[in-house]
């Protein structure tokens, strides 16, 4: 690591330091959210609202996909932090390339197996005979060319790592203009339907990977493609660390499979449509928060790797008062502004416009809590206490979330549906809560100066 890297992250301000790291993440996450937006708003206005859904039915793919990523990238980039921390840069550019080449072999493998069985896979997802070919479609392109997606977005993760976040923002920043830019063309000037957006998504990706590879022309890059084996214990290192980060977005997957099929089940493709309205908008707050832990983590890692308490602590303060103020004003524009997000995505039939209303007003109450509970999943992910961060993911997102999506909606109605997640958030607060109050490990670490 050259003087100048080390010298920024050792002693400039934590607070000048987060802020260097936070700005790019939310910039690049904000353009990404905003470019799912418009494909939503694109969608929905060109090819109706069946379209719409049926996109949304088969976006857990690409939520799978990228979880896969975020298993091995996150993981390899945590032990690559801890490895700049401890200045060993030999071990750090091993578990990089490691990391890389698993990502690539077993996105492939999986993406090549669940593309011949598309079909049965689309109805489990939730399709029925109105959205089956707009979702089968969508799926079809995101099964064999997916791949593309992991190496942009498991190469970004490690480049952040690598303390270049400006770079990691500038590929998703074109990635998500190129994005809009050829789906608009798609759309409005060729006239073609769901696959051809799919495909549109995996170009730009593609380009933006080709942007991504300028970090290996940078003085001072730490990234580099080394020889390697197979190596028994880096693999369970990135496998555990990497794991609730794919727990999470796999969680995603299991929230929009779960939610659709209860919509289905109490309104119809109507409940469908407006799920997939309220999930368009989610996907903004879900980037606020992914980019305030893409923040954090390589900050936590390096000075974890580096036992610098003092800065973990004042990282973390910073970064949980961030994310309160974020909840909360997302809370507030759900409330005041429900109606108006709905009327961006096209003009839908009243049924949906009120569901959708509702489901937001009820939905963002989550927001409250979100955001403390990514930023603590991403604390613990980094110190490598992997049993609180799992707990925190797997709670969140699976088991508070499906025990009350079966209960509540036999008490509430579609109300219990929306209310399902604020719930699970809440409670896994609450939760971590009280496991900083009983752990003494972990008030040291937050608390105490060396």
């Amino acid at each position: 690591m050259t003087t100048n890297q080390t010298d920024f992250l050792d002693t400039e301000p934590v607070g000048r330091i987060f802020m260097k790291y936070l700005i790019p993440s939310l910039i690049g996450m904000m353009i990404m959210a905003l470019n799912i937006v418009i494909d939503g708003v694109m969608v929905g206005n060109r090819l109706g609202e069946v379209a719409l859904a049926g996109v949304g039915i088969a976006s857990p793919v690409y939520t799978i996909f990228v979880a896969m990523s975020l298993w091995i990238g996150m993981g390899g980039a945590t032990l690559f932090s801890q490895a700049i921390g401890a200045r060993d840069v030999k071990r750090a550019q091993f578990t990089f390339t490691h990391s890389i080449v698993l990502i690539a072999l077993f996105t492939i493998v999986i993406g090549l197996t669940a593309f011949i069985f598309q079909e049965q896979l689309t109805y489990v997802l939730g399709a029925n005979e109105e959205t089956f070919p707009f979702a089968n479609d969508y799926l079809k392109v995101m099964l064999f060319f997916g791949f593309i997606l992991t190496i942009e977005n498991a190469l970004s993760t490690f480049i952040r790592n690598d303390q270049n976040p400006n770079l990691a923002m500038i590929a998703l920043v074109v990635t998500a203009i190129l994005n809009i830019v050829i789906n608009y063309y798609i759309l409005y000037v060729l006239h073609l339907g769901v696959a051809a957006v799919a495909l549109g998504t995996i170009i730009a990706a593609a380009i933006g990977v080709l942007v991504l590879c300028t970090h290996f022309l940078r003085k001072g890059n730490q990234l580099r493609f080394v020889r390697i084996r197979f190596n028994k214990s880096i693999f369970k290192s990135t496998m555990s660390i990497g794991f609730p980060s794919f727990l999470s977005e796999l969680g995603i997957s299991v929230f929009t499979i779960a939610y659709n099929i209860s919509l289905a089940r109490i309104a119809g493709t109507a409940g469908v449509a407006a799920f997939s309205v309220l999930n368009y908008v989610h996907s903004v707050m879900l980037m606020i928060f992914l980019g305030m832990g893409s923040a954090v983590q390589p900050l936590i890692s390096y000075y974890y790797g580096a036992r610098k308490q003092v800065r973990i602590r004042k990282t973390m303060r910073i970064a949980l008062i961030v994310a309160s103020i974020s909840g909360i004003s997302a809370f507030v524009i759900g409330q005041l502004g429900a109606r108006q997000i709905v009327g961006i995505f096209g003009d839908f039939d009243e049924e949906v416009v009120n569901i959708a209303i509702t489901g937001i007003r009820l939905f963002f109450i989550a927001y409250l809590f979100m955001g403390i509970n990514f930023i603590m999943m991403s604390y613990f992910q980094s110190i490598a206490q992997i049993k609180m961060a799992t707990w925190i993911t797997a709670s969140r997102e699976i088991i508070f979330m499906m025990i009350f999506i079966l209960i509540l909606p036999l008490l509430f109605g579609i109300q219990g549906v929306w209310l399902s997640i604020p719930l699970a958030e809440f409670i896994v607060l609450v939760t971590i809560f009280l496991y900083v109050r009983r752990n003494r490990d972990f008030m040291t670490n937050f608390t105490r100066s060396n």
